[in-house]
């Protein structure tokens, strides 16, 4: 509110919320003008009372605002079960506002003290009798509505998940909410919009028994691999518990619980060998007209090891060239997670990957949070040049060299966690050596750097 005290009257010392009905809402609220003690004497606490009391009149007047409105047949059921959620949100901020956590009428009975309940009558007036939207609030009787799965969904992506989404790109809350809204959509499209206290064992079975038509099909149609079906269960697992936890029904028994196929594993990712990646790719001219960031950033990738997403990624303050020993440095970004913890980590700079790093001055701005831009470019790229020895290869391939070119030369176990961003379970003692010592490492499993190799990169950058 652009003033702090809209609403705010105060009287013997004690603040009261007074508003005037809106003239587009008189037909349907008669109260013309509302006035209401917020039983305060604190300003602070006056504030956080009126607010409750606002919002709960603008969901009112919206609600039944909008249920008046000529609406078609196929969507009355919609706006019905949408008039029913913002009456039980407005109650649940007027018990709020007066005090009280909302709390069903039927819980309140059955508590063994009923000094709660008594204490909620005692707020209401005892010379008349309450109005409808006070008593509701106060004595929970607003009844609950079902709340439809896709609702319930935008309620876990909006309020429930809010730590999920900490620290997350555009594009990676992007990625998120797409793979769990996939698995939602699919439940529908079987389903229809069921509400989520209607969602028993039977459709979750059903759903179960629909995926494993599609592992198991019938004819020369491909098999689904077991992976995405369970995606999809576990996502309508977790959305069932966290949303029901938030609606504070932690014991009610899921029904998605213990549905999941049993993974076999997929396909490896193959790495480069080294006589393929010397032969075929140290020649900068096997890159020709592919922009001169994705160039660079292909020669990054081979002697650092690192995912194609931390490289994209890399700001300009973590290239360190100026150094005694060059290194980046991988670290958190303040709209950006990285996969893990343990990916944090300094990784000196050698061979074409210091070349191509001091080359690209600005980084990869290019690809700056769009993965997959970068991934379908060189994808595209290494298919049409021949650049894959397989069809089972990928630029992830170029990580899987890295790491089995330290293996094969000895590389303590610790450091090659520690380069490749690997979660260690082993004791950590120390930082892992210097800069100086991982460099001298890296030095043993390094491409040799061929003849004017600097010189043909600027050509086929420019």
């Amino acid at each position: 509110m652009r003033n702090q005290d809209a609403y705010l009257m105060k009287r013997n010392d004690r603040f009261h919320y007074e508003r005037r009905v809106p003239r587009e809402y008189a037909d349907f609220d008669k109260r013309r003008y509302i006035r209401k003690s917020l039983k305060t004497t604190s300003i602070d606490v006056a504030r956080a009372r009126r607010d409750a009391l606002v919002e709960a009149d603008d969901l009112f007047w919206a609600g039944v605002s909008s249920a008046a409105d000529g609406v078609s047949s196929d969507n009355r059921q919609a706006r019905q079960s949408s008039l029913a959620i913002k009456r039980y949100e407005g109650a649940k901020r007027r018990a709020m506002a007066k005090g009280f956590m909302y709390t069903p009428n039927s819980e309140l009975i059955e508590q063994p003290d009923v000094t709660e309940l008594l204490n909620r009558l005692a707020v209401l007036p005892n010379h008349t009798l309450p109005k409808q939207d006070e008593a509701e609030a106060v004595l929970g009787i607003a009844p609950k509505p079902s709340i439809p799965i896709t609702q319930a969904f935008e309620t876990y992506c909006n309020e429930i998940a809010i730590s999920d989404l900490l620290g997350k790109s555009v594009r990676q809350k992007a990625d998120w909410k797409k793979i769990k809204k996939r698995s939602v959509s699919n439940f529908v499209k079987m389903h229809g919009d069921m509400a989520m206290d209607a969602i028993s064992r039977k459709e979750a079975r059903e759903f179960y028994n629909w995926w494993a038509k599609k592992l198991l099909p019938n004819g020369n149609v491909k098999p689904l691999m077991p992976n995405t079906a369970n995606r999809d269960l576990g996502n309508l697992r977790k959305l069932y518990r966290c949303f029901w936890e938030f609606e504070g029904e932690e014991e009610r028994l899921n029904p998605f619980r213990n549905l999941n196929f049993v993974e076999r594993g997929g396909k490896d990712v193959p790495h480069f060998e080294d006589d393929w990646i010397r032969e075929r790719m140290l020649d900068p001219s096997v890159f020709d007209k592919l922009n001169d960031q994705a160039i660079c950033l292909v020669y990054a990738l081979m002697e650092t090891g690192c995912r194609p997403s931390e490289i994209a990624n890399i700001l300009p303050e973590n290239v360190v060239l100026d150094h005694e020993v060059p290194h980046i440095r991988i670290r958190v970004q303040d709209n950006r997670q990285l996969k893990t913890f343990s990916s944090i980590r300094d990784i000196p700079l050698v061979g074409v990957s210091l070349i191509a790093m001091q080359q690209a001055k600005d980084c990869f701005p290019r690809y700056q949070d769009k993965g997959n831009l970068l991934s379908v470019s060189l994808l595209k790229t290494f298919r049409r040049r021949g650049l894959f020895p397989t069809p089972n290869h990928r630029i992830y391939s170029f990580r899987h060299s890295f790491e089995k070119r330290m293996l094969e030369v000895g590389i303590d176990h610790d450091l090659r966690c520690l380069l490749m961003g690997h979660k260690n379970t082993r004791p950590q003692y120390g930082d892992g050596g210097s800069l100086a010592f991982r460099r001298d490492e890296l030095l043993k499993i390094m491409h040799p750097v061929p003849d004017k190799f600097e010189e043909n990169l600027r050509v086929v950058c420019k």
